[in-house]
C-alpha cells in the first residue's frame, strides 16, 4: 500500500478583513505598488435604471375615480340557497362536496359575498331540487341630474 498518502491534512479558513470591496483610491494604490488586483464590474451595480420616473403610472393614478363596486349576489338568491339547503337536511360541507366545490364557496353564495356561475347554479338547482332565483342583482338605475 505504498500508493496511499496517510500524512494528515490542517485547512485552516482564511479571514478577511473589511467588508471585500475597495474604495477606487485603494485599487489605484495598490496597482502602483505592483500588487495584484482583481476587479469585477456588476451589472447595473448599485442602479436602479428600471424605472425611469417615480411613479411610472402616475397619469393612471391621477386618472382613477376611485369609485369601486363589487358585485355581490342578490338577498333573494342567498336566502332561497339556504332555505333550499335546509330543507333537504344538508350542511354547507355536504352541499360543497355534491356540487364539487369549498364548503366556503356555499358559504360565500349564501352570505352574498360571492357570485356563481350558470353551470353551479344550474348543479344547485339539480341538487336541492329547486328553482332558485337569479343570482345578480338588479342594478340601480342613474338618474342624470337636470
Amino acid at each position: 500500500m505504498s500508493h496511499q498518502d496517510w500524512t494528515p491534512v490542517v485547512i485552516n479558513k482564511t479571514v478577511k478583513k473589511g467588508t471585500g470591496t475597495a474604495s477606487e483610491q485603494e485599487i489605484n494604490q495598490a496597482r502602483r505598488r505592483g500588487d495584484q488586483v482583481d476587479t469585477v464590474k456588476k451589472f447595473m451595480g448599485g442602479q436602479n435604471k428600471a424605472t425611469k420616473s417615480p411613479v411610472p403610472n402616475a397619469a393612471k393614478l391621477d386618472e382613477d375615480t376611485g369609485d369601486y363596486h363589487v358585485d355581490r349576489v342578490s338577498f333573494d338568491f342567498a336566502k332561497a340557497l339556504q332555505q333550499a339547503r335546509l330543507e333537504k337536511k344538508m350542511t354547507q360541507a355536504q352541499l360543497a362536496q355534491q356540487v364539487n366545490e369549498k364548503a366556503s364557496v356555499i358559504n360565500d353564495y349564501e352570505s352574498g359575498k360571492a357570485i356563481p356561475n350558470g353551470a353551479l347554479v344550474s348543479r344547485l338547482n339539480k341538487i336541492l331540487g329547486a328553482r332558485l332565483p337569479s343570482a345578480k342583482q338588479p342594478k340601480k338605475k342613474v338618474e342624470d341630474e337636470p
